[in-house]
C-alpha cells in the first residue's frame, strides 16, 4: 500500500505552537478522515513491549485525545484554512503522546497520564490484535522493539507518511525530541522496506478477537466475591457493639475476630490462682509455687484489662521485653501471681510457665490513656532466682514483691562492703518499701544498692539490672559458685559493682565473680587479684564475661576502687562451668614509672607467652615482662593437655 499523504503543508506550515495553526473544527474533519492512519502512526511508534493488546487500546486513545480541548480563539484560524495543517498538527499531537507512553516510569517522579494504561477504550473478556502477517512484518517488528521512540517515530514519519528529513527533523522538534538528528541516524540504520508499514500487521482498526484466560477469570471472580464477603463480615463486626474484652476504656487494641481458646485464656475469671500454703508442700520451688497476692486479685475489670493489653497492646501500651522473650499472648489461662496497688499504680503480675508479664496503669487516670506491659523470660527459675519481682520502678526506686518463702529482707551498699545490712520493710502481701536502686550509672558510682533476701537457710544478695527479675549475685569457681559471703568476697564484690552497668537490659540471670589467680607485682608492688565476671541470661545465648585486673587497695585509690577490666568478651564458654578457664592481661606502670606487661591464667595453663610488641615467656600462669607505653602484646598460653590457647577475646 502506498503512502497516503495528507495534503502537504508548505516548510513555513510545518507545526510548531499548534495554537497558531490549527482550527478545531478543521482538526475534528482532519482526524475523522485519517483516523485508521493515526491510529497506525501511534500503534508502530509506542514501544512493542506494552505488548499487542495494550498498543492497539493506547494508539485509539492516543488519537481520540489529539483533538483541540475547546474552540478557543487560540485554537482558531489555520493560515488560509489549509487542511494540511490541520492534519499536521493532530499528527505531532499523536506522535507526542506516543513518545510520551514509551518513556520508563521513575520511582520517585510524578508519571504522566500517557505513561499509565488508557481509562478508556477498554474490552472485558477479550483480547484485540492485528492480523499476523509473513516473517518480514516479524522481521520489521523486531527490530522496532530494539530502536528508541525518536528512532521509530522518524522510521514512521518517513516511510508510511512520505516526509523529508528536514520535515521530519521539524515534526520530531517539535514533539520534543531533544536530538532529532540522531533519531534520523538511527532510523538510517533499519534497512527494512518503507512498503512494510501498510501491513494489515499494524493496523490497529483491523483487529482479531481472542478470550483471555478463561480459568484465570473464573478464579479472580471467585476471590473477588470471597473478598467482598469478608468486607461485608469485618464491616459487621466492626459496626457492632463490643463487650467484655477491648472494651472502650482499656489500653489494648480492639477486638475484630472470636476465637474460643483465646478468649478462655484472656477470661480474667479463668485465670489461675495458686491457694496461699501450697508453696509448703509443692515438689517445686519457684514460680508456680507463688500465692496469688494484692487487694485486687477479684478485680475482674483490672485483670481484663491487662489481659486485652498483653493480648492487643494499643498504641498507648508501653511494651518492653529482655532479650529472647516472646511477647505474644498466652497459650492458655496463666497464673496470676499479684494484682494490687502500689504507689500511684495498679499492678498485675502473670506467670505462663515461660514468661512474667507486668501490667502498670495508674490508678487516677483513664487506662485507655497509657498503660505499661513489661516482659521477662523465667524458664528454668528455681528457688533462688524466684525470690523475688520488680513491682514497681520509679524516680530511681524500686519495690520488689517477694517469694512466699522470703524470711526477712535487707539492703546492702555493694560499694560499703564493711557495712551492715539494713532491714527493709515488706507489707503483709510481700511487695517490700522502695529503695534507691543502684547508682551505677552515675559516672563515680558511689553506690549500688542490693537485695539481700533471707529464708531462713542462706542469705541471696540479688540487684537490680533494669529488668523484671533481680540478678543473683554469687562468688567461688564456676564449678560450684556459692552465695556472697564473708568480708573477702563483699569487698571484690565492691570493686566488681560498677562493672555491673555493662550487662544492663540484656536478661542476665546471674552473675558470678570469682578471683582466679593472685600475681606479685613487680618492683616489691604488693599482690593483685584477677578476677573472672560472668553473667549468664535466661536464654542461654548472649553471657558477657569480664576478665578485670585488681591492684592493692593502696595502689588504686581505695578499697572501694573498680578493678581496670582487662579483657571482654561476649557468648564465650571461657569462665563458665563447661570451659572453667581464662587467660588476659594488662599493661601496668610501677610506682618508679617503669610499664610491664602482665598476664595471668587460671590454674589450668602451665605456661603464658608474649609475643608482637612485647616478647617474653614464663613457666605457670603468671607472666610479667618489661615493656613501654603504648607496647601491645598478643598473649596465648599452654594447657596441660598440651593444647595452645589465646587469652579472652
Amino acid at each position: 500500500m502506498p503512502p497516503l499523504r495528507a495534503e502537504p503543508p508548505s516548510a513555513a506550515r510545518l507545526p510548531g505552537e499548534p495554537a497558531e495553526l490549527t482550527d478545531a473544527e478543521r482538526a475534528e474533519a482532519a482526524l475523522t478522515e485519517h483516523y485508521a492512519r493515526l491510529a497506525r502512526i501511534g500503534y508502530l511508534v509506542l514501544p512493542p513491549s506494552l505488548g499487542r493488546n495494550r498498543r492497539v487500546l493506547t494508539a485509539h486513545w492516543l488519537v481520540q485525545r489529539s483533538l483541540p480541548r475547546a474552540h478557543t480563539p487560540e485554537h482558531a484560524g489555520a493560515p488560509h484554512g489549509d487542511p494540511g495543517c490541520a492534519y499536521a498538527y493532530v499528527r505531532l499531537r499523536v506522535v507526542r503522546s506516543a513518545l510520551t507512553a514509551g518513556l520508563p516510569l521513575r520511582r520517585f517522579a510524578r508519571p504522566r497520564r500517557v505513561q499509565l494504561p488508557p481509562l478508556l477504550p477498554q474490552v472485558w473478556g477479550l483480547r484485540l490484535f492485528p492480523h499476523s502477517c509473513g516473517a518480514d512484518e516479524l522481521a520489521l517488528e523486531r527490530a522496532l522493539s530494539e530502536m528508541s521512540g525518536p528512532g521509530r517515530a522518524a522510521h514512521v514519519l518517513r516511510g508510511l507518511e512520505g516526509l523529508a528529513d528536514e520535515e521530519v527533523g521539524q515534526v520530531l522538534g517539535a514533539a520534543g525530541v531533544a536530538d532529532p538528528a540522531a533519531a534520523l541516524a538511527e532510523a538510517d540504520r533499519l534497512t527494512a522496506p518503507h512498503a512494510l508499514l501498510a501491513s494489515p500487521e499494524f493496523d490497529p482498526c483491523a483487529l482479531q478477537v481472542r478470550p483471555t484466560d478463561l480459568p484465570r477469570r473464573r478464579r479472580r471472580a471467585r476471590t473477588f466475591w470471597a473478598g467482598l464477603c469478608a468486607l461485608a463480615v469485618c464491616g459487621t463486626l466492626v459496626l457492632m457493639p463490643r463487650d467484655g474484652l477491648g472494651g472502650p476504656h482499656t489500653a489494648s487494641a480492639p477486638l475484630y475476630s472470636r476465637n474460643a481458646a483465646a478468649e478462655q485464656a484472656l477470661d480474667p475469671r479463668a485465670v489461675r490462682r495458686v491457694p496461699a500454703g501450697y508453696w509448703r508442700s509443692s515438689a517445686r520451688s519457684d514460680f508456680t509455687a507463688w500465692p496469688a497476692r494484692g487487694d485486687r486479685t477479684d478485680d475482674v475489670r483490672l485483670l481484663g484489662r491487662a489481659l486485652a493489653a498483653w493480648a492487643r497492646p494499643g498504641p498507648a501500651v508501653a511494651s518492653s521485653a529482655t532479650p529472647g522473650t516472646p511477647v505474644g499472648p498466652p497459650m492458655g489461662p496463666p497464673q496470676l501471681l499479684y494484682a494490687g496497688e502500689v504507689g500511684p499504680a495498679a499492678v498485675v503480675l502473670f506467670h505462663d510457665g515461660l514468661r512474667v508479664v507486668r501490667y502498670a496503669e495508674s490508678r487516677d487516670a483513664d487506662p485507655s490513656r497509657g498503660a505499661v506491659l513489661d516482659f521477662a523470660r523465667v524458664d528454668g527459675a528455681d528457688e533462688v532466682t524466684a525470690s523475688a519481682l520488680l513491682v514497681q520502678r520509679r524516680d530511681g526506686r524500686v519495690r520488689y514483691l517477694t517469694a512466699p518463702w522470703v524470711r526477712e529482707v535487707f539492703v546492702r551498699d555493694l560499694r560499703a562492703p564493711r557495712a551492715p545490712a539494713l532491714p527493709l520493710g515488706r507489707r503483709a502481701d510481700g511487695v517490700t518499701d522502695a529503695l534507691t536502686g543502684p547508682r551505677g550509672s552515675a559516672p563515680e558510682c558511689e553506690r549500688w544498692h542490693a537485695l539481700e533476701v533471707r529464708d531462713g537457710t542462706a542469705a541471696r544478695l540479688m540487684t537490680d539490672l533494669g529488668e523484671l527479675t533481680p540478678v543473683h549475685l554469687t562468688s567461688g569457681s564456676p564449678s560450684a559458685p556459692h552465695d556472697v559471703s564473708g568480708r573477702a568476697e563483699r569487698e571484690s564484690w565492691a570493686r566488681t559493682a560498677c562493672l555491673l552497668r555493662t550487662m544492663r537490659s540484656n536478661g542476665v540471670r546471674s552473675v558470678n565473680s570469682w578471683a582466679y589467680a593472685e600475681q606479685p607485682l613487680p618492683e616489691g608492688g604488693g599482690s593483685a587479684l584477677w578476677f573472672c565476671t560472668r553473667a549468664d541470661t535466661w536464654r542461654g545465648s548472649g553471657s558477657r564475661v569480664l576478665a578485670q585486673f585488681q591492684a592493692p587497695p593502696e595502689l588504686s585509690g581505695g578499697a572501694a576502687a573498680s578493678g581496670a577490666v582487662a579483657a571482654r568478651a561476649e557468648d564465650s564458654p571461657d569462665c563458665g562451668s563447661r570451659r572453667p578457664r581464662v587467660l588476659a592481661g594488662v599493661l601496668w606502670k610501677s610506682d618508679a614509672g617503669r610499664w610491664y606487661v602482665l598476664a595471668a591464667g587460671s590454674r589450668q595453663f602451665t605456661s603464658v607467652s608474649a609475643t608482637g610488641g612485647v616478647e617474653g615467656r614464663a613457666e605457670g600462669p603468671l607472666l610479667a615482662v618489661p615493656a613501654r607505653a603504648g607496647d601491645r602484646a598478643r598473649l596465648d598460653g599452654l594447657l596441660a593437655d598440651g593444647s595452645r590457647v589465646r587469652a579472652l577475646r
